[in-house]
């Protein structure tokens, strides 16, 4: 069959392609803006790329025969000229999410991972623990893991892990992608409001992870955190799965995480180092190269999924050891006159929040500067706004980076800031600018959801000629 799939270069429906590639059929696809990291896995799955949505893309000469299926991504809207030709020549389509339901999640063991953040590094870090176990696991995660060499797989056994966001399905299935999944096995990190573009309200997201809720079978098990009020309010409207709850908890302190089945007690400020408490009792401990408390929750969460599957906790805590990481996740780009220059995929208050704690316990008193472009779209509509400044409370500096596209005047945050702010609209006066600010044992974090002008590389070759 050839498979034709519009919007191919977003992260899950490029995984999206190689799942359809693996299975044998043909498979091409176009995208306004084709680009790495996701562009090269494609290419090397021989998959072919068009840019931009011309229909006669999908015609003789350009194409030998018209597409058996297209799969269409959720960013695709009416009036998208590729779009409006499948609709009127009649071409068979489907949603992403109803297409990977079908084709390749029926008769597995789905473990899904849902939640506002950390789904990309908690689905990594479980797939990866099946992994190290033996299992063989398909998974479909929407980034890219240093632990695997591409970001989808169909696997050897029944396991599949698949990264559960709450985005809608297509323009025709405003539906979450996640309750089409068949889950068995469910993480429901965290719920804060976010996708301003898509749903109103908090409530609206709480009703799409009822549904998700809906669809997790007796046989199953939900595990969430005990202290997220969002989340607890969802599992209240009604559950019929077994629950594990599990919680970061303070020894000196202590809070009502500490009555949670599940608790992670750190043994490094940073995260760095924790214990694996099941019921009070020591099960594992985790020594690894991640930072935060938001790790320690994600890892914690991916030792309790991987423990439905037959996992020992302590095998789990073996193989985080082992993780590499996610790209984009406060990933080291490069370290230059002991400037160190990390790339970070936060794009939400409490992500960056989250983010720059996790770093400040690990450094110390040392320089933090922070670069952020606010380019969701929830940022971009300025819904988040009046949280942005308790975000950043860790930096010594922020440099804000005005899109042309963002809705509302940065000036407010820059004035109000906690820490020294600055905001520029030119990327090179932000590259100059973050030099200056740079000392020895500087820390340079950019924050984006997006290319952000390739700043990250042309920030690195700059420092690259200047002596601090």
């Amino acid at each position: 069959m050839h498979i034709h799939i519009l919007g191919i270069c977003g992260t899950f429906m490029g995984s999206l392609a190689q799942l359809a590639k693996q299975l044998g059929h043909r498979v091409t696809g176009s995208d306004a803006n084709v680009y790495p990291p996701m562009s090269t896995q494609l290419e090397q799955a021989s998959i072919e790329l068009i840019q931009g949505f011309d229909p006669a893309h999908l015609q003789a000469p350009h194409m030998q025969t018209p597409p058996d299926l297209v799969i269409i991504g959720n960013a695709m809207s009416r009036g998208n000229p590729s779009v409006e030709y499948v609709l009127d020549q009649g071409i068979p389509y489907t949603s992403g999410p109803q297409w990977l339901r079908d084709h390749v999640l029926q008769g597995k063991w789905v473990l899904a991972v849902a939640g506002t953040h950390g789904k990309t590094t908690t689905s990594s870090m479980l797939a990866w623990i099946l992994e190290y176990a033996g299992m063989e696991p398909g998974y479909l995660i929407g980034g890219v893991t240093k632990n695997f060499p591409t970001s989808a797989r169909l696997g050897g056994t029944p396991f599949f892990v698949v990264e559960a966001d709450e985005y809608d399905s297509a323009f025709f299935d405003k539906r979450s992608k996640f309750v089409h999944y068949n889950a068995r096995t469910v993480i429901l990190n965290n719920l804060e409001f976010d996708h301003a573009d898509i749903f109103p309200d908090l409530a609206a997201i709480q009703k799409q992870f009822h549904h998700l809720v809906r669809t997790v079978p007796n046989n199953g098990v939900l595990i969430s955190p005990v202290n997220d009020k969002a989340m607890a309010e969802v599992i209240q409207q009604g559950c019929w799965t077994p629950q594990q709850q599990f919680a970061v908890i303070n020894t000196e302190n202590p809070t009502h995480e500490n009555t949670a089945e599940w608790q992670a007690k750190l043994l490094a400020a940073d995260g760095s180092s924790f214990a694996v408490l099941h019921n009070g009792v020591e099960v594992a401990q985790v020594n690894w190269a991640q930072t935060g408390i938001h790790s320690v929750n994600n890892g914690l969460a991916a030792i309790i999924a991987a423990r439905h599957v037959g996992v020992t906790p302590e095998h789990g805590a073996k193989a985080l050891e082992q993780f590499a990481g996610v790209k984009r996740r406060m990933e080291l780009l490069a370290d230059v006159h002991s400037v160190k220059v990390y790339d970070d995929f936060a794009h939400h208050p409490t992500a960056i929040k989250t983010t720059l704690a996790g770093l400040r316990a690990k450094v110390g008193s040392e320089k933090i500067i922070a670069i952020i472009e606010p380019r969701s779209n929830t940022m971009r509509m300025g819904v988040h706004k009046n949280a942005l400044n308790q975000s950043v409370t860790d930096a010594d500096d922020v440099l804000w980076y005005q899109p042309a596209n963002v809705d509302w005047a940065m000036d407010e945050i820059v004035n109000k800031s906690p820490v020294p702010a600055k905001l520029l609209r030119d990327l090179d006066e932000l590259i100059h600018c973050a030099i200056s600010l740079s000392e020895a044992n500087t820390h340079i974090v950019i924050m984006s959801n997006g290319g952000f002008g390739g700043v990250h590389q042309r920030l690195i070759e700059q420092l690259k000629k200047h002596a601090l």
